[in-house]
């Protein structure tokens, strides 16, 4: 077809598309970005295929990081369990490989996030309710009893408290007798969203820069295959963050993590290949796709133009995907399979290296053993049933897909401009930038639903009179926060108490001298200090942290 024919036949469909009728619906992405009834060549004209494509494999990565995409490998299937006492997760971490998990992900109880021990005032009533209560070297043991650390990949969902966490796992690893250097796993380890939407955190952002920093540079000199951060998108999104935000917020605290590294004297290429990243996978099947690929491609220019990078695997961006929890119901909680379906196919079309698919009964309580299977059998149908796997970046070339990750590509670095114009990330925070952003996109979408031009099924649209939810729920115990108060009770008695403040003296001393805090942490771990011990030890020196009120 000539050039002529094609503008003369494109006019042609799009003035009988004028006079055709639409539904009564608001054609925008959830992220509130107006969707063309129509993409064609015109829309991704301006595409240099080698510079802003080129082939999966190759820089920049749009299409993916791996040559052969999952004809190589198949994502690593991940579900994130943790409740009661370590004993309990322990039972599901063993049901879940037995049943072809390939990776374990823990979830922590709410004082274990916040640094608090099982027995602390501030624990009564959370204790093993949302994950699994770990207090010292002893919970660590028993959580992973059974399982050798050399072969299986472990992902810790832990950011304030997460150096004394991890000092507990490599002391599990020391007395498995499993070297450091065959330890594969991931740390979220990422402050920045916490300041930014989750809020969980205790020191202020300076010194837990200089936390993150310290265990970078360890993980880098003596845990060579672990990722010592995963720069998390996931909890922004489900703050209520459009999907540009989201993408934007995400790199730019990975930027500074690399930036504080940078800082520290440490190279670029010794640390960046470790950093990997942790995304949200919405329902907007399209939008999420192109964040992933816009996302790829903006990291690698941005290491290899800005930071120097020489290595090529510091260029790549690997990443983790949660399913949207956000979006789950607990009306008509059944239709969560199908949602996670759709977000869990996305993130595989978007060339994710792990994947988390939650459980229907998620927005209720803790998954349930069925619920968990389902959303592990899920992933298993996208892999070996679905063909999707065949080609990589199967919807690469797509004027629509590959349009959408120019728009979002152009939207983050208008983002990053606005971060870099109050002075960086911190800056940021600390004026209270992220907050009202995504308040602000929060509300914006909140109004659509309540005026029905978004619909949810069965909660503003196709509801449903439901006196009973007939799932399965778990119940956590009373029982569990009895046994743990009683562990540490008897754990202080049987410690040896002089090796207790030797620890503690050294870990105030470290703070306060600039030292990389990670060794005596370690050792602080072997000696059966407890999280919140050593908690404390720290806020003598580094103090803690209140947010800004924003309105």
């Amino acid at each position: 077809m000539s050039s002529e024919e094609y503008k003369k036949a494109k006019q042609n469909y799009f003035d009988k598309l004028q006079k055709a009728k639409e539904i009564d619906f608001k054609f925008t992405t959830v992220s509130g970005e107006d969707v063309k009834p129509l993409y064609t060549p015109d829309d991704i004209e301006k595409i240099d295929y080698l510079k802003y494509l080129n082939f999966p494999g190759e820089y920049p990565y749009t299409r993916g990081i791996h040559l052969n995409g999952y004809r190589g490998k198949i994502w690593t299937m991940r579900q994130f369990a943790g409740f009661g006492a370590p004993e309990d997760t322990n039972q599901r971490f063993k049901y879940l490989l037995e049943h072809g998990q390939t990776g374990l992900s823990v979830a922590f109880d709410l004082p274990t996030l916040m640094g608090w021990d099982s027995d602390a005032a501030m624990s009564e009533g959370e204790v093993g309710i949302c994950g699994v209560s770990v207090s010292s070297l002893h919970d660590m043991e028993v959580l992973f009893d059974g399982i050798p650390l050399d072969k299986v990949s472990t992902s810790m969902t832990i950011n304030s408290p997460a150096a004394m966490i991890f000092a507990f796992y490599l002391a599990v690893a020391k007395k498995q007798g499993v070297g450091f250097d065959k330890l594969r796993g991931t740390l979220q380890n990422d402050i920045l969203k916490e300041y930014i939407a989750q809020k969980e955190f205790i020191f202020p952002p300076r010194p837990s820069m200089r936390i993150i920093t310290d265990m970078i540079e360890y993980c880098t000199n003596e845990v060579p295959q672990w990722n010592p951060v995963s720069i998390s998108g996931y909890h922004i999104r489900e703050a209520g963050s459009t999907a540009e935000q989201e993408l934007a917020y995400t790199l730019a605290d990975g930027f500074a993590y690399i930036e504080a590294c940078l800082e520290r004297g440490m190279d670029i290429d010794s640390f960046a290949p470790r950093l990997s990243f942790f995304f949200n996978s919405h329902l907007d099947f399209f939008e999420e796709i192109a964040k992933y690929r816009a996302a790829r491609r903006i990291y690698a220019k941005r290491l290899k133009e800005k930071y120097g990078a020489k290595n090529p695997r510091s260029w790549w961006l690997r990443f983790h995907t949660q399913t949207a929890g956000c979006t789950l119901t607990a009306q008509q909680p059944e239709n969560n399979i199908v949602r996670t379906a759709f977000q869990a196919m996305a993130a595989v079309l978007g060339g994710t290296q792990s994947l988390h698919t939650n459980s229907m009964d998620e927005t209720l309580a803790l998954p349930g053993e069925k619920a968990v299977k389902i959303a592990l059998r899920t992933q298993q149908l996208l892999a070996y049933e679905t063909g999707i796997i065949n080609t990589v970046d199967p919807l690469g070339g797509s004027y629509f897909v590959e349009s959408l990750t120019n728009k979002m590509e152009e939207e983050a670095n208008k983002i990053f401009e606005q971060i870099d114009a109050l002075g960086g990330v911190i800056p940021a925070i600390e004026t209270g930038y992220f907050q009202k952003e995504i308040a602000n996109s929060a509300y914006r979408y909140q109004l659509e639903l309540e005026k029905k031009e978004k619909i949810i099924v069965g909660v503003n649209e196709f509801v449903e009179d439901e006196t009973k939810i007939d799932i399965p729920i778990l119940q956590i115990s009373p029982e569990v926060e009895a046994y743990q108060k009683k562990r540490m009770a008897e754990l202080r008695q049987s410690r040896n108490q002089q090796a207790v403040q030797n620890s503690l003296k050294k870990i105030s001393e470290t703070a306060a001298n600039g030292n990389n805090i990670m060794p005596v942490l370690i050792e602080a771990a072997e000696n059966y200090v407890t999280l919140g011990e050593m908690v404390e030890g720290l806020k003598l020196h580094f103090g803690t942290y209140e947010e800004a009120v924003v309105f």
